[in-house]
């Protein structure tokens, strides 16, 4: 008897759509992809394996492709503006401002990374779990993983650090430049 992997879809989709939106941001354009995802997964219902995994597992394999084909066909049809510049600390809480410098140093990661970070903490996959979403064994997942992270926080810790060497002075000392 075949498994349905399609029989229970809530969570499912809660899960593909947050590895998604981890990965490319929320808004339209995930959830255009998260439907993708399950419109192929409909379409090729039929080669699910449950010996090769769970349901999540191929349903993530499929978001894998479906991310990698939405990042190739970007295209800026518009040239850079204001509206593309980070946002300032002044505009903004210092909750948004770590998210852009962690958005930032996870772009700056290499592809195989982002993918890996997002699994971790985008889809809430253990080791075991990605490792059977890309194939990869366990302890390799936990050591790229781990690689990842370090390199992570070393780029946010030289940012902050050059953030603070580029900050006005605060306070009356920046009284004496006017």
């Amino acid at each position: 008897m075949r498994v349905d992997p399609l029989a229970n879809p809530e969570p499912l989709i809660r899960r593909v759509y947050s590895y998604v939106a981890y990965r490319i941001g929320d808004g339209a354009e995930a959830e255009d992809v998260t439907s993708e995802v399950f419109e192929r997964a409909l379409r090729y219902r039929s080669s699910f394996d449950d010996a090769r995994g769970g349901p999540l597992s191929w349903l993530l394999g499929i978001a894998r492709r479906c991310v990698h084909d939405s990042l190739v066909s970007r295209v800026r049809t518009e040239p850079f503006g204001e509206e593309d510049e980070p946002p300032s600390p002044e505009d903004v809480g210092q909750e948004t401002v770590e998210r852009v410098a962690l958005a930032g140093a996870v772009a700056r990661l290499d592809g195989r990374a982002r993918d890996l970070i997002a699994l971790r903490f985008g889809a809430d996959l253990t080791a075991r779990q990605i490792g059977e979403v890309t194939g990869m064994n366990t302890n390799a997942v936990e050591v790229a993983l781990h690689r990842a992270l370090t390199r992570l926080r070393a780029d946010l810790d030289e940012d902050a650090v050059q953030a603070r060497r580029s900050a006005p002075l605060a306070g009356p000392a920046s009284n004496f430049a006017e």
